[in-house]
């Protein structure tokens, strides 16, 4: 539903307008710019002193590219503007191409911008005054921001035009609307401290309500990215404030998509700081909205960041999680299929196979779990293989070994063998460049060897010799005290086995 908000002595004239079309006046309401106050968001139009303008998008509803400041209220101009914003440009075009085609131009650059069509930012034109300099800085940084392809994107353009945009912007709110593009642009190159110096730049008291909220939500995503261990308690405090803040004003606006995200990321603030069934709450909570609103890919995504929660806590001693983290994971794998999302799909499935592995259960259904871990890890390294993932290779070969000596005692293989030759695959990759990964899986390997079949009337002089080689290394690996202590463990078990030998 679009808006018109105009003073009363131009309703007659735009109803009269709205009513050449039939049935648009079922899309558009006309309502008294005195006594209602506009919505900041494209779904808004203005008019002010006998021309059409736009508040700016607060709650995104289109691609952040600013139309000129004011037009001229004509038929076709309205039309063509009004049908535009309702995804007809056809009509939008009908009505534009001869009586304002520069008009169709500007519009046509936002449909390009949803559509993902290539735009050149040479196409852009502007007539001097200080808004419409304003707004080809900015514009410019929009189409190289969202409008590059991989090929054509140029890092250091796109930050100047916003730098000239900002130096530009004719008031707090269009300042604070191009410094929050150029801080995600930020965001998404992984420089969040930079994103984050310059949106604290900004002052959120000079803002419009709906400009603060957007400010604070990307002040969160810049927060959020730097969260690393040991965790900042000071930030992690500034990030539940500030999110609470901004999920409350979503709620109430009843953006539902941009509420379930914000649940999301409320769930990992507080599985961070280990408030497990609020965290469960909040992702719960995200995965009812996505599914009430038809949002699959979101609901998918829901259920597997879910599942990694479950997945957390049942690993660190709470088994009545495994279940329901196997239930969100097996739900994520109807949207994350392997012909859609193969990366996803695998690693879903390497999660899949640690929970079927250390699942407790009764004794005779074991056996059946096994065989479904091994199914899953294999599923795994199809994709994670050891010439293009080796560091993911590594992981799941790692955890592939530790499954091997949980499971059930097999009847024509040795168990503790296949965990070492998948140990021994993860040290091919974690080298010593991954010092604490290598480190790892040398004691688990150390562990293993103990219990393989060994001939009871022979010393197996080179497996002896592996075992004190890879004990030392870990010593030098790193400095951890229950590692090294483990090793020195291993060390003397040796020391003893070699002293039995001897006698």
């Amino acid at each position: 539903m679009l808006s018109i908000f105009a003073t009363t002595d131009f309703h007659e004239q735009i109803q009269a307008i709205i009513h050449k079309e039939e049935r648009l006046h079922e899309l558009v309401s006309v309502l008294d710019l005195l006594e209602n106050r506009p919505i900041p968001s494209a779904h808004s139009v203005l008019i002010k002193n006998g021309e059409i303008a736009f508040p700016l998008d607060w709650l995104n509803f289109q691609p952040p590219f600013l139309l000129p400041e004011e037009i001229a209220l004509t038929e076709a101009n309205l039309l063509g503007i009004l049908f535009a914003k309702l995804n007809n440009y056809e009509k939008a075009y009908y009505y534009l191409q001869e009586a304002n085609p520069s008009l169709f131009k500007e519009l046509d650059f936002i449909n390009r911008l949803q559509q993902g069509i290539p735009v050149d930012p040479n196409e852009l034109t502007s007539h001097y005054s200080p808004f419409e300099e304003y707004r080809l800085m900015h514009n410019n940084a929009i189409l190289r921001h969202y409008a590059a392809t991989s090929d054509n994107f140029d890092l250091e353009k796109t930050v100047y035009f916003y730098e000239e945009a900002l130096k530009s912007a004719p008031n707090e709110d269009y300042h604070a609307f191009s410094s929050r593009q150029l801080a995600l642009l930020l965001i998404d190159l992984q420089h969040a401290d930079k994103a984050t110096e310059l949106l604290e730049k900004v002052n959120p008291e000079h803002l419009s309500r709906e400009a603060k909220i957007e400010w604070q939500h990307t002040l969160c995503q810049s927060w959020m990215q730097q969260l690393t261990v040991p965790y900042d308690l000071e930030l992690l405090e500034k990030l539940k404030s500030t999110l609470w803040e901004v999920l409350q004003s979503y709620e109430k606006s009843e953006r539902k998509a941009e509420t379930g995200l914000l649940l999301l990321d409320a769930a990992h603030i507080a599985n961070i700081s280990e408030s497990y069934s609020e965290s469960l709450g909040y992702s719960t909570r995200a995965i009812k909205i996505f599914t009430e609103e038809g949002l699959a890919e979101l609901a998918g995504n829901a259920q597997y960041r879910k599942g990694t929660l479950l997945y957390t806590w049942a690993q660190n001693g709470n088994p009545q999680f495994y279940k329901p983290a196997i239930e969100s994971y097996q739900e994520a794998l109807k949207v994350f299929r392997k012909e859609v999302a193969p990366d996803v799909f695998a690693d879903i499935h390497h999660n899949l196979a640690v929970l079927y592995s250390d699942m407790p259960s009764e004794q005779k259904k074991k056996s059946i779990w096994a065989g479904i871990a091994v199914s899953s890890f294999d599923e795994a390294l199809r994709f994670f293989t050891k010439e293009r993932y080796p560091y993911q290779y590594g992981m799941i070969c790692n955890n592939y070994g530790n499954a091997f000596t949980k499971f059930p005692p097999a009847v024509l293989t040795d168990n503790h063998e296949k965990a070492l030759f998948y140990y021994q695959e993860a040290l091919d990759v974690r080298t010593k460049a991954h010092p604490y990964e290598r480190a790892i899986t040398l004691l688990n390997f150390l562990e293993a060897s103990w219990d393989v079949g060994n001939d009871p009337d022979s010393f197996n002089e080179q497996r002896f010799q592996d075992m004190l080689m890879k004990a030392e290394e870990v010593k030098t690996l790193v400095d951890h005290e229950e590692m090294i202590a483990e090793a020195n463990k291993h060390l003397a078990l040796l020391e003893k086995l070699r002293a039995t030998v001897v006698l």
